[in-house]
């Protein structure tokens, strides 16, 4: 089996890329679905989150707050490097077991989608690379348009994450994504059908 790492930008399309390649019946592991696994209700990755970053970051029922903590992590660099370090092992330990499971399904491709694979170094881990690409342009368009957010907000964002066109030169492949719907399909199923050769 071959283990893909898909990644993308904001507003790239990188979401429903993996939505078409779990229509086309490649099983795609969203490693953000891990991360909040990690931290579900009664697990160990939460208490150790409660313990390190205090009371204050648990809900009433004692479920995470994921306010309380975005606010502590987002604004000081060294609280979010401890919380990557209480969670990245947790991940990784569930994306193994993750992979293995399909692995034993006979699956001859899977995919990780991963938002910061670039910027954390990932692309060792996995057999190929592949990046949703939209121009930055239409970054900026597809978040104003969607998430109605200010020309600021915009700007924030893109700024917390690797320029795409800095992304662009990194991949194995490249699924394009600016035409719309139809073009994203056919672009995925290229790539795809690329990939099985290999």
């Amino acid at each position: 089996m071959l283990w893909i790492g898909l990644t993308g930008g904001i507003a790239t399309g990188k979401s429903s890329a993996a939505k078409i390649l779990r229509e086309l019946g490649y099983p795609v592991v969203d490693a953000d679905e891990l991360a909040r696994e990690v931290v579900a209700l009664g697990t160990p990755g939460l208490k150790a989150v409660a313990k390190h970053f205090g009371p204050g970051v648990l809900g009433s029922r004692g479920e995470l707050n994921r306010q309380a903590l975005g606010q502590i992590i987002f604004s000081d660099e060294n609280q979010r490097e401890k919380l990557e370090e209480i969670l990245h092992p947790l991940i990784q330990d569930l994306r193994g077991r993750e992979k293995l499971r399909i692995e034993q399904t006979g699956a001859a491709l899977a995919f990780y989608d991963v938002p910061l694979l670039f910027e954390k170094r990932m692309a060792k881990e996995f057999d190929f690379t592949v990046l949703v690409y939209a121009s930055s342009k239409i970054q900026r368009r597809r978040l104003a348009e969607r998430n109605h957010l200010s020309e600021d907000e915009i700007s924030k964002r893109l700024a917390a994450q690797m320029p795409i066109e800095e992304k662009m030169k990194l991949p194995d492949y490249v699924i394009f994504n600016e035409a719309g719907p139809n073009e994203l399909r056919a672009n995925v199923q290229a790539v795809v059908n690329e990939l099985l050769q290999k």
